[in-house]
């Protein structure tokens, strides 16, 4: 049943759309982000040149009817954002109009990143998802299930691996499906959404 009346986030959440709003527009699309590290940036052109949506992953992404907003909390010097990085840029150019994906360097905005920590850690990358008029939606980091379980299988001590690294195409096929799927659940959640329904009539 859709409700007139909806609760709104309160303005004590950390989470309060209006800093969210904020947060997005201060964030830098992923070429412009590029451009800040201009030595660190071929790290992550090797792994974009690696990497295309599957036909049914690209017609997935045309599929999304509502808009939400992205912020990718990163830093351009970290391996797992220099691999993730460019697979949210991928799926974000599947639909444009409806994915709408900034990136924030985690140390210039501290007072975000410390919102988001994850096991007491300021981990990156750290995804957050939003809705239309940012409310807030969700989180994802610092890795998906696909690469927490390459990085399990080859024991690796150091948190954060360096750009560059080699990474397996089966590995970084699996971590974009990953992606994907979390793009997907967000996508349904705006789709199901009550207050959204009644908003657009639908």
């Amino acid at each position: 049943m859709l409700t007139a009346n909806a609760p709104t986030t309160p303005a004590s959440s950390p989470f309060h759309p209006t800093f969210l709003r904020e947060k997005h527009t201060a964030g830098l699309d992923y070429e412009a982000y590029l451009t800040t590290d201009a030595a660190k940036s071929p790290a992550w052109r090797k792994i974009e040149a690696k990497l295309s949506l599957s036909p049914s992953q690209q017609s997935l992404m045309a599929s999304f009817t509502r808009r939400m907003h992205v912020i990718c909390l990163s830093g351009i010097w970290c391996g797992d954002c220099s691999s993730q990085g460019p697979m949210l840029h991928r799926i974000a150019q599947a639909n444009s109009d409806k994915i709408d994906l900034k990136f924030l360097d985690r140390d210039e905005h501290m007072d975000l990143s410390q919102r988001v920590m994850i096991n007491a850690g300021l981990r990156v990358p750290t995804v957050i998802f939003m809705a239309e008029d940012f409310e807030f939606l969700g989180l994802l980091g610092d890795r998906t299930l696909a690469r927490y379980r390459a990085v399990a299988a080859k024991q690796l001590g150091a948190s954060c691996p360096l750009p560059g690294a080699e990474v397996p195409q089966d590995e970084l096929n699996a971590t974009l499906q990953d992606w994907v799927n979390e793009f997907e659940r967000i996508h349904l959640m705006l789709r199901l959404s009550a207050r959204l329904r009644q908003k657009h009539g639908d």
